[in-house]
């Protein structure tokens, strides 16, 4: 089997599995984190077909969908690729991208460990579609998903939360954007991701101006 027919499979098999997956976290997610994949990929010297397939596969198993279980999805890759007997070497970069990926892996002490530069390509694709005017719909989406408050003036954000708390936290959807989302421009790993994230942070700065502003009645 070649590369391309390989890409073909995955894409059939995500599409399916993810069918009637919450909105922010469908296969449209994974199409955008894989456009944004392979774009960045054009700059950058890595295995094209590991960041395709790590992209594709990178929330088949979401756990925040499946009870907080993290080995669900790098388990349901491995076992996928195996059937199409990718090499051994792929697989597992693969997988070790799907397992250290999610923003939740860089806080405490899950920030060391597994690396390479495939895994920053396929992180800031995620992260990419965490922000701007997609990352707001998505937001309040799973906000919406989860029964979370829009904004609570009461509920401070924390934006210093290790793993644990983040993992379980339940706050507004308007804190996660200071939680998490305001958090990804400097984070970014690769020139490409660093140069895209800058306009979608700013149209994330101007959401909340106006939210705000309307939320107090001054706008």
């Amino acid at each position: 089997m070649n590369d391309a027919q390989l890409i073909e499979k995955t894409i059939a098999y995500v599409r399916t599995g993810l069918e009637k997956a919450e909105g922010g976290h469908d296969w449209f997610h994974i199409e955008r984190v894989f456009r944004n994949t392979l774009r960045i990929a054009r700059e950058e010297s890595v295995d094209v077909l590991v960041v395709s397939l790590a992209a594709l596969l990178h929330d088949i198993a979401d756990a925040k969908f499946h009870g907080g279980d993290e080995e669900l999805g790098p388990r349901k890759a491995d076992e996928f690729l195996r059937s199409l007997k990718v090499p051994k070497a792929t697989r597992k970069h693969v997988v070790n991208i799907i397992r250290n990926m999610s923003f939740r892996h860089s806080l405490g002490a899950e920030k060391k460990g597994f690396h390479s530069r495939e895994l920053e390509v396929v992180q800031d694709a995620d992260r990419l579609d965490a922000m701007g005017a997609v990352g707001i719909a998505r937001a309040f989406s799973y906000g919406g998903h989860a029964g979370r408050k829009l904004y609570d003036p009461d509920i401070s954000p924390n934006p210093a939360m290790d793993k644990a708390a983040y993992k379980n936290s339940k706050g507004p959807t308007i804190n996660h954007f200071y939680e998490k989302l305001l958090l990804l421009k400097d984070r970014m790993h690769t020139p490409t991701g660093k140069k895209l994230a800058e306009r979608r942070h700013q149209y994330m700065l101007d959401f909340l101006e106006e939210f705000f502003g309307e939320w107090n009645g001054e706008s």
